[in-house]
């Protein structure tokens, strides 16, 4: 590709966002046409921008418009020409705009002045990386330095949105959820430093249609230090390692409120010489000890050392404490007989690990008071980290078992072009779709629901008397 499609640069960013899959062209543009999308000023149309574009999408413009550079374009988009429609009926422009960003004035405007309008339908791929190319001022197309390679990869919308909103658009169909643009729109502006208000802005887009839950899935930052449990767990770093632990403890929702040093949960400090390396008071009492370590063996000292200190400072509260042990190197058979005569549950950084990054990834996915029967119960010592292994293994299961759901109530009703479908339904397309693991019908029911609770919000349900519940598709869930 060595051709690029000047469009006004809030018009580019709708396209790339999602809010909208046209664009009004200067020239007929022939179906099946690719071109980058060049974002322009805004002096190409019309009408002053607060008078060109919705309310709505007023501050998303000014915002596209500041940022353009005097001297270079950044192109993140390309896009292909579906279909391209000679419009001169301005009774039709007041639909259009409800489904566009762009204000009926515009709209009669241009056909006042023009005509006609030359509207594109186009689907919009994401580049992988991003194209500087120098400021170009003049012509509806413009030649790039040199040839673009491009590839479907990343489009904005599947196949199946892409054309739902083509039909839409094409039979002036109103939007179906006005009141959550609007809603979205709000929230868009606080979302930058606010993460819960990014998270709704999220799910309104996907709900919406605007986007697809692969491109806009967000990232646990905390990943980043998750990530080197392990790591630091196996080196001789052993501040540091105690520190992480105590970041992972906090990362699963255990918590501190006793501010002595000798027995905190504070990540930023550590027990330091005869202090607990780390102490939980709810949802249950957790204590144990760390032992960053390359190649030695773990002593008797460890263990030893945990009930030392564990009755030093909680006294008779010890007893009723989970213990555990966080341990890279083997115990000898001296320190694994003591862990495992006091109660003491000794896990491998690597354990640590997964159950953190299974947190970071699913954030309801961990429940503390399901773990602590895990962490309460024989086996002890060593042998404890593999009751905690299959602990996760289970919560990943059941995990998979719901993406498995919900993709299957996605494809169900995208192959049979229902809006909703009801159980017994899914249930005989379940065993056709290779699952995960054999399901009753009431099963499968009692986990739809589940997944269709407003606290998830995976699925939406229609409530219907004796298991007559109906459900259809809102956003996907990552089995991953």
């Amino acid at each position: 590709m060595n051709t690029a499609l000047r469009l006004p640069a809030p018009d580019v960013e709708a396209l790339i966002q999602g809010r909208m899959i046209a664009a009004m062209s200067q020239i007929f543009l022939n179906p099946r046409r690719q071109f980058a999308l060049y974002p322009s000023d805004a002096s190409i149309n019309l009408l002053p921008t607060e008078h060109y574009y919705r309310s709505a999408f007023l501050p998303i413009a000014q915002s596209a418009i500041a940022q353009l550079n005097s001297e270079t374009v950044l192109i993140k988009a390309w896009a292909k020409c579906e279909t391209c429609q000679i419009l001169n009926d301005a009774e039709s422009l007041a639909a259009l705009s409800r489904l566009t960003v762009w204000t009926d004035e515009a709209l009669q405007e241009i056909l006042s002045q023009r005509g006609h309008i030359f509207l594109a339908y186009l689907r919009v791929y994401l580049l992988p990386q991003p194209l500087e190319v120098p400021v170009n001022p003049k012509g509806n197309f413009i030649s790039l330095p040199h040839l673009l390679t491009i590839t479907e990869s990343s489009p904005v919308l599947s196949d199946h949105i892409f054309t739902e909103r083509c039909q839409q658009l094409e039979h002036r169909q109103p939007p179906l959820h006005p009141e959550l643009e609007e809603l979205q729109n709000a929230i868009s502006q606080v979302s930058i430093n606010n993460p819960s208000a990014k998270e709704l802005d999220r799910d309104i887009k996907i709900f919406l249609g605007w986007t697809e839950d692969s491109l806009v899935t967000q990232v646990d930052p905390d990943l980043n230090w998750i990530k080197t449990i392990a790591a630091v767990g196996n080196s001789s770093d052993g501040q540091e390692f105690e520190k992480l632990v105590r970041k992972s403890l906090i990362k699963l929702g255990f918590k501190n409120s006793n501010a002595k040093p000798e027995a905190s949960l504070d990540p930023d400090s550590t027990g330091g010489a005869g202090g607990l390396d780390f102490y939980c008071e709810t949802p249950y009492p957790v204590v144990g000890e760390c032992k960053a370590t390359k190649t030695d063996t773990v002593t008797d000292g460890t263990p030893a050392q945990l009930v030392k200190l564990g009755y030093k400072h909680l006294q008779q509260q010890y007893d009723s404490c989970i213990k555990i042990i966080l341990a890279a190197g083997e115990l000898n058979k001296h320190a694994n007989k003591t862990a495992t005569g006091n109660q003491m549950n000794v896990l491998r950084p690597e354990t640590l690990q997964k159950l953190v990054e299974l947190k970071a990834k699913h954030e309801g996915s961990i429940n503390l008071l399901e773990l602590k029967p895990c962490l309460e119960q024989a086996p002890f010592g060593e042998d404890a980290d593999d009751k905690v292994k299959l602990y996760i293994d289970k919560v990943w299961q059941n995990i998979r078992l719901r993406s498995h759901l919900v993709q299957l109530v996605k494809n169900y009703l995208q192959n049979t072009g229902l809006d909703n479908a009801g159980v017994e339904a899914l249930h005989g397309a379940y065993f056709g779709s290779h699952p995960p693991q054999p399901l009753k019908t009431e099963e499968m029911h009692d986990i739809l629901i589940e997944l269709s609770s407003p606290l998830t919000g995976y699925l939406g349900r229609k409530k219907g008397g004796d298991g007559s519940d109906r459900f259809y598709f809102l956003r996907d869930l990552p089995a991953a």
